[in-house]
């Protein structure tokens, strides 16, 4: 399930094939964006902006989001020019975009946008602070998080205007790291710096990683503590771990969509 930190990896990864390079040809297989032609244009930045990635163009921005099953691929191209054979289906891309020596793929995007600076601004002005960006400022994560004291925690860590990089993985992961129940209202979580805390330090160490983990061990073993866990027993006290579902009104006030949580009864109060 895409992420913030999955996002910020993707980025990286295109910045460093495409950035500086100027584009042979562009294939947008949407609708709304099937005539655009960026052939000529110069790729200058690929970034992540909480879950959303930017490629940036100077006059234009590329904007996608994962949604669920999105992803970026890249290919390396042979001298010829020859297409590249692709690890998913030609009928699930929908943004091919094309370098001498480079071949970038959108598959399954929930979201592709061409837009201008302003529009750009625009579509991400709702963000609050990017866990993962230079601008990361936990003081207004925390006046956002609390403008709502009676929204349930585990809502107001998705809702992305309080801070941009959360998605289910580690909303349950963090309340559970935490103590406190996903269904715990703000105004009643004791240590709210300390859920702040380790939002960033879970998007932050598992940023370039290949297989998540919030466990002891990122190479091996289970890892998460209880996200995709209901039924099994706790690995720190055994008591079964529980899946569960957040109320649909909450979720809908809060414009958040993932309603299923994990956590364990015994750890967390």
């Amino acid at each position: 399930m895409p992420e913030g930190d999955t996002v910020f990896r993707q980025a990286a990864v295109l910045h460093a094939a495409l950035a500086g390079k100027v584009l042979t040809s562009s294939d947008f297989r949407v609708p709304s964006y099937a005539t655009v032609d960026l052939s000529g244009r110069t790729v200058e930045r690929v970034i992540a902006r909480g879950k959303h990635l930017l490629m940036q163009f100077g006059d234009l921005t590329v904007q996608s989001h994962l949604k669920m099953e999105g992803t970026w691929h890249v290919y390396p191209r042979d001298e010829q020019g020859g297409r590249p054979r692709w690890r998913r289906p030609a009928h699930t891309a929908r943004c091919v975009l094309r370098t001498q020596d480079q071949e970038a793929v959108g598959f399954s995007l929930g979201e592709l946008s061409v837009l201008s600076p302003a529009e750009e601004a625009e579509r991400l002005a709702h963000l609050g602070p990017d866990l993962l960006g230079p601008d990361w400022d936990a003081a207004e994560a925390t006046r956002r998080l609390l403008s709502a004291p009676q929204r349930s925690i585990g809502v107001a860590l998705l809702d992305q205007r309080n801070l941009a990089g959360v998605g289910n993985v580690f909303r349950s992961e963090i309340c559970f790291l935490a103590g406190i129940l996903p269904t715990r209202p703000v105004a009643e979580v004791a240590n709210l710096a300390r859920v702040i805390e380790l939002s960033e330090k879970l998007l932050t160490v598992n940023r370039l990683r290949i297989r998540r983990c919030t466990t002891a061990n990122p190479t091996s073993g289970p890892p998460y503590w209880v996200y995709g866990r209901g039924g099994k027993p706790c690995m720190r006290c055994g008591t079964r771990v529980r899946k569960s579902e957040l109320g649909e009104a909450e979720l809908r006030k809060a414009a958040v969509a993932d309603r299923v949580i994990y956590f364990c009864p015994s750890c967390q109060s």
